[in-house]
């Protein structure tokens, strides 16, 4: 496993950069390309946290062998601090369980991915599974998490979208909301076999969405504005939104990265928030308390996915044979861009 010293040689900087980098220290300043050179030498040489805490039970020789694979590049964990948190999670947990560092591995590092003979995998995003299945031993032992696929043949472990979903839209309509849209970003179905060949279908948050206001007679197409998950496509599907002749008067949107985006292009168009539009993220990533005015979203808890996904591993490798879903609850967290006061509801 490589040290502190040996990444920070590999990226030209001092040890204590690395350590305060790798502990996500906000207070320190360097700048994004310092912080993604460390980022991206930690991941090449696996890294082993040295903060996590102590094992209960130390690894022992013969351990199982265990990846993580995961749908989203590194561009894209730098631009959502979800994955990173999840990541976490799941470094903790293996760590408690005395558990092997897990292998990391990217669907798109390469246009064929070969995985390698596993005793049990974790799966982050969507992916193929029959594929995945086709892939792997017979006796790997899959836990699929945040997977839009409905799957019971595998270990799962999903957020609450339909609660989470009904909080936004009962809040919003209470505040007198019926013009409501949504920004949304695409699901991506990934395969192993060739990076091009590609699918996407809808996020679970479009699914309960398009439900909710249906069953109310609220629903309108042209309220929806798809993007790629980033700011820049948050900040685009904004203008599309607003360069309708009738607009919404108010907007929940799948990330608070686009959140961020689409606050900017209220921002220069000078629609006021929320008099004009209210905007609720989904996240509650830290940058969201401080963006003008705060952002009102749904605080999800990447960190238990992670933990959870690993103990659902654990067990299966324990000897349990029927599969298990786990869902893990949010939490509405309402700031100044909605209106309504600044409070938490469930």
């Amino acid at each position: 496993m490589a040290t502190l010293k040996e990444i920070a040689q590999a990226a030209g900087v001092s040890t204590a950069t690395v350590s305060r980098v790798l502990a996500q220290d906000s207070s320190l300043s360097v700048s994004q390309e310092t912080r993604e050179r460390i980022v991206e030498a930690a991941e090449r040489l696996q890294y082993k946290p040295k903060h996590l805490k102590k094992p209960n039970h130390p690894p022992k020789s013969g351990q199982p062998d265990i990846a993580i694979l995961l749908a989203v590049s590194l561009d894209d964990e730098r631009e959502d601090p979800y994955f990173a948190d999840m990541r976490r999670g799941i470094d903790k947990k293996i760590q408690e369980l005395g558990l092997k560092q897990p292998v990391v591995i990217r669907r798109n590092s390469a246009d064929e991915l070969q995985l390698p003979p596993l005793d049990g995998l974790i799966a982050i995003g969507t992916f193929d599974s029959k594929e995945l299945e086709s892939r792997l031993s017979p006796n790997t032992k899959l836990v699929l998490v945040n997977s839009i696929e409905e799957t019971r043949r595998h270990d799962a472990v999903k957020l609450d979208f339909r609660q989470a979903v009904d909080d936004v839209l009962t809040h919003l309509i209470g505040l007198g909301h019926e013009k409501i849209a949504l920004i949304e970003g695409r699901e991506i179905i990934g395969r192993l076999d060739d990076r091009n060949s590609e699918r996407t279908d809808d996020d679970a948050r479009r699914v309960y969405f398009e439900k909710f206001l249906r069953e109310r007679e609220l629903f309108r197409p042209e309220y929806v504005a798809t993007g790629n998950w980033k700011s820049t496509s948050g900040y685009e599907a904004m203008q599309r939104l607003l360069d309708l002749p009738d607009r919404p008067t108010a907007c929940f949107v799948s990330s608070d990265p686009m959140a961020v985006g689409a606050l900017r292009a209220l921002h220069e168009r000078n629609v006021t928030v929320p008099e004009q539009m209210a905007i609720i993220g989904f996240d509650d990533i830290d940058v969201a308390a401080y963006v003008q005015p705060p952002l009102s979203t749904v605080k999800v808890y990447p960190e238990e996915v992670g933990r959870a996904a690993v103990s659902l591993l654990y067990d299966r490798l324990q000897g349990r044979e029927v599969p298990q879903q786990v869902i893990v609850g949010t939490k509405l967290v309402v700031r100044e861009s909605c209106g309504g006061g600044s409070r938490s509801a469930r």
